[in-house]
């Protein structure tokens, strides 16, 4: 893979190469999802987390990208289940959250334990990093079903399961990796993308499909 010369010198500094591709793929996955917010209308949780979690898909690879989801859906479920039971206790926010963060953690050992003897290697030796980023995924969960209900959590974390895939794909695409390596200067023009994705005034996507009718009539 061809480098551009001040790469080169970052290789020869000890930085690894990973790092450097997956920082210039940053700004393009969260143009990514300002561009499903402002334009298709997906909201996700925000910018941040549908980012993160994009890069926690990446550190199962090579080909653990079932096991990440399995253990998003994981948690997701855990973060409804430990609603209702909870919910009887009327405890504060932070605690419910760090009962619910404590029932998550263990239930994810219990997976990678249950990988292991399944002799699913690629689960059971998973990083400890995309792990604790998946965990801290529940609170924003249990965030929302407290503010906006059960079923608005869930259609979100749907929104940033979906969004976190698209930027898996992107973020792991081999040619866009070779020409940002090659010509860092193009992660600038996500600058004018977002100004106008910024400045953006249309309907959304989804606004289109939901007022199809009314705009035909």
């Amino acid at each position: 893979m061809s480098l551009h010369p001040l790469f080169l010198n970052f290789v020869d500094q000890g930085v690894p190469i990973d790092t450097i591709r997956y920082i210039l793929m940053f700004p393009l996955v969260v143009t990514l999802v300002a561009f499903f917010r402002q334009v298709i209308g997906i909201k996700a949780f925000g910018i941040y987390t549908p980012s993160i979690v994009t890069f926690a898909f990446l550190a199962f690879d090579p080909g653990g990208l079932k096991y990440g989801i399995a253990i998003f859906v994981s948690i997701i479920l855990i973060g409804m289940l430990s609603r209702l039971v909870l919910r009887r206790l009327r405890l504060l926010y932070l605690p419910r959250v760090a009962i619910t963060l404590t029932i998550v953690a263990i239930v994810i050992l219990g997976i990678l334990v249950a990988g292991g003897y399944l002799h699913r290697t690629g689960l059971a030796s998973v990083s400890i990093f995309p792990l604790l980023i998946m965990i801290t995924l529940v609170e924003k969960f249990v965030a929302t079903q407290i503010e906006k209900g059960d079923k608005t959590a869930l259609v979100l974390a749907t929104e940033t399961l979906f969004i976190s895939l698209v930027g898996y794909f992107l973020a792991r695409s081999q040619a866009l990796a070779s020409i940002l390596l090659l010509s860092p200067w193009i992660v600038l023009l996500t600058i004018p993308v977002n100004i106008f994705l910024g400045r953006w005034r249309g309907l959304r996507l989804s606004e289109y499909l939901r007022f199809s009718k009314l705009l035909k009539s």
